[in-house]
């Protein structure tokens, strides 16, 4: 039986937040000239903040849309420094009431950005009250009861929001329709992660080479946010077992008690693969199959760990179940049965 790790804040490779995110934090770049990787959205990005300062306006509603531990986060706190202004951080689970939303708004100052993370996660309620105040910038709100009560509009400043999604699909129509700025972040390459690493490493005056940064980034599954803790995991190991020399042996032990491998799969990755491969022949196998035979729930293993199996080819989707591919077979060292040949 597969042990659940979706809420292990000991997997390493996760690409979600966990307490790691306060030694994260001192890492987070503050400005775009810091900023590494995503071009196209930062140079967007830098336009309209460029534009809205020229013309003293607030910037346009911005969405943020992509995989966990791409740098949405640091991209709202980035904006509102270059904006000049500042920035109120919520997320979609902590807004239960139309109260919660409203007091948050009209405490906001001219232009200040709001910042709302899994916004997908907002209750219908809340989104109703968003679509007036982000259009018109007004809350209406219902004061008493039956025949005597009567509807007030509030005026609120005139605000950016900035929402963070992993899940587009999961945001209604409407309220994705006020986004004046919509840009989904894409995985990095292994050569921003590598500048990625070396910059984070110079902040933690950890000594580490290129060719080391190079090999490392190769492990990182393309996240900035894995990046940073393998690292520290790597630093802790050197301080403790090699007097703080990272060399190619040294990375490859610390990396081997995390049990991560050269292309970032963890244990459970593995444990995954393999099970599909011996109990299943490889697949095509259902994902409730896999739920169950993994202990795990459907969504954990399809939010979880699926996608970076899938970008490296290692497992398929076809209309019959999931399927385990010869890449992965030869990645793991198993023979790949002949009827998948």
């Amino acid at each position: 039986m597969i042990n659940s790790e979706a809420e292990n804040p000991e997997r390493v490779v996760s690409p979600r937040a966990d307490e790691f995110s306060q030694f994260e934090n001192k890492l987070r770049p503050k400005i775009f000239d810091e900023y590494i990787g995503q071009k196209v959205v930062k140079d967007n990005l830098e336009i309209s903040i460029k534009a809205a300062k020229k013309r003293s306006e607030g910037l346009d509603h911005v969405l943020l849309h992509g995989a966990p531990g791409l740098g949405k986060t640091t991209l709202a706190n980035i904006i509102a420094k270059e904006m000049d202004v500042n920035i109120k951080v919520t997320s979609g689970p902590a807004l239960e009431k139309q109260g919660d939303i409203a007091s948050i708004i009209s405490n906001l100052k001219e232009y200040d950005i709001l910042f709302i993370d899994e916004i997908h996660r907002l209750k219908p309620v809340i989104e109703e009250i968003l679509y007036t105040a982000m259009e018109d910038f007004g809350i209406d709100i219902i004061i008493g009861k039956g025949p005597s009560a009567r509807n007030m509009r509030i005026n609120l400043p005139k605000f950016t929001l900035i929402g963070a999604t992993t899940k587009m699909s999961m945001l209604s129509a409407p309220l994705r329709a006020r986004f004046g700025n919509i840009y989904k972040l894409q995985f990095y390459s292994d050569e921003d992660i590598k500048e990625i690493i070396l910059r984070s490493a110079k902040i933690l005056d950890c000594s580490i080479s290129e060719e080391i940064a190079i090999i490392l980034a190769k492990s990182c599954r393309k996240t900035p946010r894995i990046a940073n803790r393998l690292l520290k995991r790597v630093r802790d190991y050197a301080d403790v077992k090699h007097k703080s020399k990272i060399n190619i042996s040294v990375l490859n032990e610390a990396l081997e008690s995390i049990g991560v491998d050269k292309i970032g799969l963890d244990n459970m990755d593995r444990e995954i693969l393999k099970l599909i491969i011996d109990k299943f022949k490889g697949g095509p196998v259902g994902l409730n199959t896999i739920a169950a035979a993994t202990s795990e729930e459907q969504e954990t293993i399809e939010d979880i760990y699926e996608p970076y199996l899938i970008q490296l080819g290692f497992l398929e989707r076809t209309s019959k179940g999931r399927l385990v591919t010869e890449k992965a077979y030869n990645h793991l060292g198993f023979n790949q049965p002949n009827l998948l040949k």
